[in-house]
């Protein structure tokens, strides 16, 4: 696609993302939508804390209302808080402003479906035809029909409820007297909302990086960047730490000893309680094939089906939706828990790890031991952009990496793909000696290089 990438559409903000194709999309957005509705659309945004928020959300908005759209303007909010919202709401769609983890100079929009989920690829191409149509002009409401936005960033509140009905009563009668979790808010989209939460349950918190101004978010801190957190719990002796990403759908965690807990270790320990409170259900994990060959030896070990999608949430979801399966996720710290919200909520993953380390009673360095993680190297071999398909038509390259999975057995394997955005090949090795596989993924690399350069 031209526009829609894995995720919506991202790019540097009022340059590629500019105001005139913001107000395009939100107008063929706005008509393909209503097609599959025999209503007038009503569609909320939200945002996280970039610069260009407001002026991509002024451009969206006009697009939505020049078409007949209304419009609810719920403000800065994680991306799941949207998702949720718009169930909750019965809305007929929305669209979320941000740019994820990329720093604040790039902003995207991501279309959700009234069921709180990100719209099918089949529904983006859609909009994708309406833009290169010609016919975006036809577009126009009557000046009857012209829509109307309101400013509902009390919405805020709704989102916090949906916490507090899911976990206030259970925490209450947990022992919390003596723990205390550090909160790093990447100066993103949790950057309110996440003190309200864990004020709401009474947990003991230490909050950093949430004074937003524009151009903070994700520098230096957040789930990409977690020495700051690292070394704030280990000063300041906290039983755990926890790091969103700018708009708040992924989650990172730091032991007491500062070690990090990456998303398969989280859906590792998370899987684990629930399967011992029989609340797995049919006993699975969904996780992609970046996860650590460790999960997949967790999940064997521990009678966990264990099913591997493509790379993307999106996948992930997809199939649990197919299949009926309660959680996913990727060892970004995006996790899916569908009982409550059909997207990753970053707030949701860290309260799911505190009721299990308050109900155990243990550490959270202690929980992880349930999970051996293996060494891994992601090494990029350059390519040319129209060979970067054509690693897995090759024989000798196919010869390498079948010599290479051969020798490490059921104690490492090589993961090849295409980068769907450069002209790049991805070399991704694990096994159990660092230096060995290091060593491996770079001479492998620089074949491919060779090879399809």
């Amino acid at each position: 696609m031209k526009y829609f990438g894995t995720d919506g559409i991202r790019r540097i903000a009022n340059t590629e993302l500019t105001p005139s194709l913001v107000y395009r999309v939100a107008k063929a957005g706005a008509y393909v939508l209503a097609k599959h509705s025999n209503k007038t659309p009503t569609i909320l945004i939200g945002r996280d804390t970039r610069l260009s928020g407001t002026l991509i959300e002024s451009a969206m908005t006009a697009g939505f209302l020049s078409y007949g759209a209304n419009v609810k303007l719920v403000g800065v909010i994680p991306t799941p808080g949207i998702a949720y919202l718009t169930k909750k709401l019965k809305a007929d769609a929305s669209v979320v402003i941000s740019a994820s983890h990329n720093t604040y100079d790039f902003n995207g929009i991501k279309f959700f479906s009234n069921k709180g989920t990100k719209i099918p690829d089949s529904l983006e191409e859609e909009i994708e035809e309406v833009l290169e149509s010609g016919k975006l002009d036809e577009l126009n409401a009557e000046s009857s029909k012209i829509g109307v936005s309101e400013i509902r960033e009390d919405l805020l509140d709704e989102y916090l409820y949906f916490f507090r009905k899911n976990f206030e009563d259970e925490f209450e009668s947990l022992e919390k007297s003596n723990f205390t979790v550090a909160i790093d808010t990447a100066n993103g989209a949790t950057s309110v909302i996440a003190d309200k939460v864990y004020t709401a349950l009474g947990i003991k918190h230490y909050i950093i990086n949430n004074t937003p101004n524009g151009v903070n978010i994700n520098a230096d801190c957040g789930s990409t960047h977690l020495d700051m957190l690292k070394k704030f719990v280990t000063a300041n002796k906290c039983d755990l730490g926890i790091a969103y990403d700018g708009d708040g759908d992924r989650c990172l965690a730091v032991d007491e000893n500062g070690n990090e807990i990456d998303g398969d270790i989280l859906m590792a320990i998370i899987s684990n309680y629930l399967k011992e409170n029989n609340k797995l259900s049919k006993d699975t994990l969904v996780a992609t094939v970046m996860s650590n060959l460790g999960l997949k030896k967790f999940c064997k070990e521990n009678k966990i089906e264990f099913v591997e999608t493509k790379v993307g949430d999106r996948y992930v979801l997809e199939n649990m939706l197919e299949n009926g399966y309660n959680i996913g996720g990727e060892q970004s710290g995006h996790i899916i828990f569908i009982d409550y919200n059909p997207t990753g909520d970053g707030i949701l993953t860290s309260l799911m790890l505190i009721r299990v380390i308050l109900e155990k009673a243990k550490k959270v360095s202690e929980l992880a031991k349930v999970i051996k993680i293996y060494p891994q190297v992601l090494i990029n071999a350059k390519v040319k952009s129209e060979k970067k398909y054509d690693y897995d038509k090759d024989p000798e390259i196919l010869e390498r990496i079948e010599v290479l999975n051969n020798e490490f057995k059921d104690n490492g394997r090589v993961l090849i793909r295409a980068s769907g955005t450069e002209p790049l090949v991805r070399v991704m090795i694990e096994g159990e000696d660092q230096e060995y596989i290091s060593k491996k993924a770079k001479e492998l690399a620089e074949f491919i290089e060779k090879k399809l350069s």
